[in-house]
């Protein structure tokens, strides 16, 4: 296949970790694969809705609270709902062997549990993925953007470079406001977007967000584990995510990704937010792609001569100093005004309380009008 296998891993019910799930998430990772990992205690409708959005081949279930017989037939009929019935939907957990044939009629395409190799799992995935791509249309049908499935299989379209296929749509697209969001690793982007796209939603916005990990230069995969942050916990219509592996692309953004923001402009979403891959230095390719780069920085992560440095402090057009509670926050935020000498603004936050935010969306929503 062309392109890398997407499976979905979720976490349902009230596990109370997930080592098992990010040991199969790293196995597939080097298979070659990119993995969607959602994090613990997500419910059904929010892990199917998530499987809609990110176009996956394979939902994957982890359970450890015996809630299988319950969850699965559930997860199963979603599925058929958000019509994507052709899903394979697969679980892996200790599960009783005389449960096997009922959670096969209810749909279930492949039962792990514990004795199962890695490599076992990865063949049968494999299998799974190539089997519902021989049989569906997804690579090459018109997409209809009126739906979570239309936009979805137009963003893969346009992220496997198949721009012919979405042209129709892209010539008439409005222009969102693309808004790249950039920084080091570590300095809380994820994070940030969440608070962000809960502000924007509270004010009336439909908000896309297009969240970029890097792919391994080895085997070619990705753990894309941008949307645990973000995702609710239940759906909701008025906020698309996407993830997306950065492939053999430079520069901290993903393949096609302007097409990508123009099929999100097209299906309804005046904003859109673009994660960038943890960024260094000389990762300005965001630049050409947003009208606007917000860059992270936080407390303790420079001084002045690493701010006067050429490269991606050039490219942003807005600041935010995160995760303000730290020691030094004050240092940083004099240090950086000093350093620019001009009138970008800068924005002191903490994301993780949702402190800080208001003005910056103020700020974009004059970039609307």
């Amino acid at each position: 296949m062309q392109r890398p296998i997407r499976v979905l891993i979720a976490k349902i019910g009230l596990d109370g970790h997930d080592r098992g799930a990010k040991l199969i998430i790293r196995h597939l990772r080097d298979a070659g694969m990119d993995v969607i990992y959602t994090g613990l205690w997500k419910t059904p409708p929010a892990s199917v809705y998530a499987a809609v959005q990110e176009d996956v081949d394979i939902l994957g279930v982890s359970l450890h609270s015996s809630a299988h017989m319950t969850i699965m037939p559930e997860v199963v009929r979603l599925c058929r709902e958000a019509g994507v019935g052709d899903l394979p939907v697969i679980v892996g957990g200790i599960i009783p062997a005389k449960d096997y044939r009922p959670l096969r009629e209810a749909g279930v395409a492949e039962i792990f549990n514990p004795g199962t190799s890695l490599a076992e799992i990865t063949r049968k995935l494999t299998d799974l993925a190539a089997a519902r791509r021989k049989s569906s249309d997804a690579e090459s049908a018109p997409a209809d953007l009126s739906t979570g499935v239309g936009l979805a299989r137009a963003m893969t379209l346009a992220a496997n470079g198949k721009i012919e296929a979405i042209a129709t749509l892209l010539d008439s697209a409005p222009d969102p406001l693309t808004v790249g969001i950039t920084g080091a690793p570590g300095v809380g982007k994820s994070s940030f977007i969440s608070c962000l796209t809960k502000a924007l939603r509270g004010r009336g916005h439909r908000v896309a967000v297009i969240a970029i990990d890097p792919s391994s230069p080895i085997t070619g995969g990705a753990v894309l584990g941008d949307r645990l942050r973000m995702m609710k916990s239940e759906p909701d219509d008025g906020l698309f995510i996407r993830s997306l592996s950065s492939g053999n692309v430079a520069g901290g953004i993903a393949p096609h990704c302007d097409a990508c923001i123009k099929l999100a402009g097209a299906a309804g979403y005046s904003i859109v937010l673009v994660e960038t891959v943890g960024a260094g230095q000389g990762d300005t390719e965001v630049r050409t792609i947003a009208d606007e780069v917000i860059m992270l920085v936080m407390p303790g992560a420079g001084d002045m001569v690493q701010f006067f440095k050429a490269g991606i402090m050039e490219i942003a057009t807005a600041f935010v100093v995160n995760k303000c509670d730290l020691h030094g926050a004050d240092n940083t935020i004099r240090e950086l005004r000093e350093t620019l000498e001009d009138d970008r603004p800068i924005w002191p936050v903490i994301s993780l309380r949702d402190e800080g935010i208001d003005p910056l969306c103020e700020w974009l929503e004059r970039k609307l009008t």
